[in-house]
């Protein structure tokens, strides 16, 4: 979260989770009702009030903070999906790639970043995809697509190609790391 605000404002955020239904004793909601774990909540959280009625309600402090973070235990779709296939050659591996936003039309993502991983060796990266721009990372064993506006119900593909110094067993190469997506709305 960024913060710019002037004063010392209190904000009040309200979630919609299994626990809220529960505690309130309204076991029928309208939709799929989502249960978070291990919440963790900046330090300008009142717990109090989270643990009563699951408000989140805090003085922010300026800048950027995290405010929360938590996991989620039941299955979600998530709002940019990445489809990804992957062919091993001796000395190359392929890589075709699709995202597709699952959110509403009206809405539109902005600064996604794709981070897709890649073996260590790989090197001569060929690049082509139908939005955005893609950049090689070897620091970080991965190349990153970037695409400054996604907008809802859209999808888009992408393509690589990297060559591998040598004949490897196709096993090690494919080293299981996951795919990370970040962006706003």
């Amino acid at each position: 979260m960024r913060c710019f605000l002037t004063g010392m404002p209190e904000l009040r955020l309200g979630l919609n989770d299994k626990l809220q239904f529960e505690a309130h004793g309204k076991s029928q909601s309208r939709g799929k009702a989502v249960e978070l774990e291990d919440v963790k909540l900046h330090q300008c959280v009142r717990l109090s009030r989270f643990e009563n009625d699951r408000t989140i309600s805090f003085i922010p402090p300026d800048g950027e903070f995290e405010l929360m973070s938590y996991r989620l235990t039941t299955q979600v779709k998530p709002l940019i999906w990445v489809d990804f296939h992957v062919q091993n050659y001796p000395t190359k591996i392929e890589f075709d790639i699709k995202a597709i936003s699952q959110f509403k039309t009206k809405s539109t993502a902005n600064g996604v970043e794709i981070k897709i991983p890649v073996p260590s060796d790989a090197h001569s990266p060929e690049f082509q995809c139908t939005v955005g721009t893609v950049k090689y990372s070897p620091e970080e064993d991965a190349f990153i697509w970037y695409i400054k506006q996604f907008p809802g119900g859209k999808s888009f593909s992408m393509r690589a190609q990297l060559r591998l110094p040598s004949i490897q067993n196709a096993e090690d190469r494919s080293a299981k790391r996951p795919i990370a997506v970040k962006f706003e709305i």
